[in-house]
């Protein structure tokens, strides 16, 4: 299990993640979102939300991986075909 944080709307939200080669499953808020995962290769992925509740999370997202340093790894994110991207760092856990 990994953890995210973020600033949304001028608040720190955190975020719980854990993945397989094929599945995330996100934790945000008490609710359970699941995403399809196709790996680019070792350090890339491609995640679709296999549950969109609005049409802008029917976009995939782009991850790749920057750096890893013992517990925690930072990661490039964006939409996939779009050119803004975001960094952020997640921290394992347990």
């Amino acid at each position: 299990m990994f953890e995210y944080q973020t600033f949304l709307n001028g608040e720190l939200a955190t975020s719980r993640f854990k993945r397989s080669d094929s599945i995330e499953i996100d934790y945000f808020k008490n609710k359970a979102d699941t995403s399809s995962i196709r790996w680019v290769n070792d350090c890339e992925c491609i995640l679709r939300n296999l549950n969109p509740k609005k049409r802008s999370e029917e976009k995939p997202l782009h991850i790749k991986i920057i750096t890893t340093n013992k517990n925690e790894y930072t990661f490039e994110y964006g939409l996939v075909g779009a050119e803004r991207k975001a960094k952020g760092t997640a921290t394992k856990i347990n």
